[in-house]
């Protein structure tokens, strides 16, 4: 929430200033306001938000408490499916500016609401009554509680009207709301707001030039979602303030769902919480996925059981392979032992977190300012990278580490000074020598500028003979010499010190950005489990719609419904009886037979029942139930009716699940 809030700040800045204005001009009657009056222009404010639509509820509800917290107590949200007309639109914004449930009846005028026992008709002169009551309630308060109201709000707050979906809104509510609310600009301080999902050109797309003309439209841009959620990593994922991490696959399906599906931040941070439950549900060792200094009491409080859980853990057994026979034995056979080591290897595992987002940061410094990206624009794309494999060995690397070689002197020196302020404000204690290394590079670079400037006028010079030489033969011969003394060559002071720059960040990311799975007890604090993940968060409907219906024991856990070897149990519910029917069906079901069939299953455990009165009755019940299920069925869409015959209905899936 802090993290939304810091990058929402600059847009509700925007926001707030942008209706002082239009709010001052109204309170002091400016020449502004005067014309705008003349021409019955409304300010209007265009945030554009972009397609996450999952994530404008949070801003419009962060819009709204700091337009009420600093401009206007009268805030008004409004959504298109409540508002299919202008009635529905005038009852919805009344009844939130007066701060009222809405409460129409039927049976009397429908084009008002009740506020207070009171029925207050729905009308642009009715809430011009109400605005003008409230604010002269408000001036002839006493001077002391006067100062109070206007150390937050203006004397005569603006009224705002925020259309949260405005591409949903129909063409002609929106044209009646403006043309209306044009008309008595000069009575009401009205401010509208757009909350706009696609292009700013929906506001002429959906109203005429005659409508829109009646708008004073101002833009606001929000940030893009791309950009929110890679603040939302860097800050929540590439940090040592938590313990918790994900592992490389399950971070790839969270930001795949977010690139191909809906672009919600929100829903992306869903999925890293259920990510945390599953983990700490699953993880019988998620105890000790906690801050460095609960570790030390944490571990002795492990029980011989949970020793055990670490003794069998993959990545412990590969580093009890590495050590030598006695020490061996220790680890898996004396628990103090056991625990005065998994300190240790923890401890090296937060130091290995600290050291490696420190390094990451610095080559994404390097990486984001080569062309065409090879390793990713974006730090999430670096750190899916690193957490993959060994990112030194992908050509994708060696090409950034090519392209880097060419860098000039200012990037360099730039990207230098970035990676020194990085690593100076890291927590890790391993980077004195380092930053120091990285001084004395910016050192000599500073030294190297004077005899840069010499070699550029040695290497002018000849090319200022080439172009005294006008003839073919000569123009020939020179470019030859040139290209031959550029062969034999030796590299510049500049350009060895390029190349030990680089290689020197090559060395740093050799040593620090080892991916995780090769650390000892990285289970504890990494989740990876992308398959059970991927179950919960990309839904496969009709897999679990049949094994609802084949298997209900399986949702239910009802043991009498427990069926083996394909049996159908009368005890199930009608449709999965149906449903089970319908599946040794062909394309064409007759309704008749499966109707026989369905009572037959539903009959078979019942005694057989003498009175014929109420076995016809018993006969009308189930073939109601059949029916009611035959309709259930239709409606998920198994089967439909046929037109080739009437008492049929065909069958719409085939294959197995």
């Amino acid at each position: 929430q802090q993290i939304q809030e810091n990058l929402n700040k600059q847009l509700l800045g925007n926001l707030v200033s942008f209706l002082s204005r239009s709010h001052s001009d109204f309170q002091e009657k400016t020449t502004e306001w005067t014309c705008r009056m003349k021409f019955r222009e409304i300010p209007t404010a265009a945030l554009v938000l972009g397609v996450n639509v999952t994530d404008h509820d949070l801003i419009f509800r962060g819009v709204s408490d700091v337009l009420q917290d600093n401009i206007t107590p009268y805030v008004a949200l409004l959504e298109a499916k409540d508002c299919p007309g202008i009635k529905n639109l005038m009852q919805k914004l009344m009844g939130q500016l007066m701060n009222c449930d809405i409460d129409v009846d039927s049976e009397e005028d429908e084009d008002s609401v009740r506020v207070s026992q009171n029925r207050i008709r729905c009308s642009m002169s009715s809430l011009i009554s109400w605005y003008d009551s409230v604010t002269k309630n408000t001036d002839s308060e006493t001077p002391s509680k006067k100062r109070n109201s206007s150390s937050r709000h203006w004397q005569s707050p603006p009224v705002v009207v925020i259309f949260k979906d405005m591409e949903s809104f129909t063409t002609k509510v929106l044209q009646d709301f403006i043309v209306i609310s044009s008309q008595h600009i000069h009575e009401l301080p009205l401010v509208l707001i757009f909350g706009i999902a696609t292009s700013p050109m929906i506001i002429h797309r959906l109203l005429p030039h005659s409508v829109s003309s009646l708008l004073c439209i101002e833009l606001f841009q929000s940030l893009s979602c791309k950009e929110h959620l890679s603040t939302i990593i860097d800050k929540l994922l590439l940090t040592s303030r938590f313990p918790f991490k994900l592992g490389e696959k399950v971070l790839q399906v969270l930001i795949n769902i977010f690139l191909y599906h809906d672009f919600s931040v929100q829903n992306f941070i869903k999925g890293f919480q259920l990510c945390i439950v599953e983990h700490f549900y699953s993880q019988p060792l998620s105890v000790l996925c906690c801050h460095l200094a609960d570790i030390k009491k944490r571990v002795y409080s492990l029980s011989h059981d949970q020793c055990e859980n670490i003794r069998r853990l993959p990545s412990f057994r590969r580093y009890v392979e590495k050590q030598e026979s006695g020490k061996q034995i220790e680890l898996l056979t004396n628990d103090s032992f056991l625990k005065e080591e998994t300190e240790k290897l923890l401890e090296d595992l937060h130091v290995y977190h600290e050291n490696y987002v420190s390094i990451l940061r610095c080559l994404h410094v390097f990486t984001s300012s080569l062309p065409k990206y090879p390793l990713g624009k974006q730090i999430r794309e670096l750190h899916c990278a690193c957490l993959e494999n060994q990112v030194w060995k992908t050509e994708e690397y060696e090409s950034s580490l090519q392209l880097a070689r060419m860098l000039n002197k200012t990037d360099l020196v730039t990207m230098l000074q970035q990676c020194v302020e990085i690593l100076m404000s890291s927590s890790g204690k391993e980077f004195d020598r380092t930053v120091e290394k990285m001084k004395e590079f910016l050192t000599q670079f500073q030294n190297l500028e004077a005899e840069a400037s010499q070699e550029r006028d040695v290497s002018v010079s000849p090319q200022k003979e080439l172009q005294k030489k006008t003839d073919l033969y000569h123009l020939q011969k020179t470019l030859l010499e040139l290209k031959e003394s550029r062969r034999s060559k030796k590299l510049t002071k500049f350009e060895m010190l390029r190349f030990e720059v680089v290689d020197y960040i090559d060395s740093l990311v050799r040593r620090y950005l080892v991916p995780a799975e090769d650390r000892t007890l990285h289970e504890i604090v990494y989740f990876n489990a992308a398959a059970v993940l991927r179950g919960h968060l990309n839904a496969a409907p009709r897999t679990a719609l049949h094994t609802a219906l084949n298997n209900p024991h399986w949702y239910l856990k009802n043991q009498a419904l427990r069926c083996d070897g394909g049996g159908i149990s009368n005890k199930a519910p009608d449709i999965c009886i149906v449903y089970k029917l319908h599946l040794e069906c062909g394309r064409l079901i007759n309704l008749v037979d499966w109707l026989e069939a369905f009572s037959t299953v539903v009959t078979a455990a019942e005694e057989p029942n003498a009175d014929a009165a109420s076995s016809d009755q018993v006969d009308d019940v189930i073939h109601a139930r059949f029916i009611r299920a035959v309709s259930e069925l239709e409606l998920l869409g198994f089967i439909k009716p046929s037109k080739q015959k009437t008492d049929h209905v065909a069958r719409l899936t085939w294959g197995g699940c």
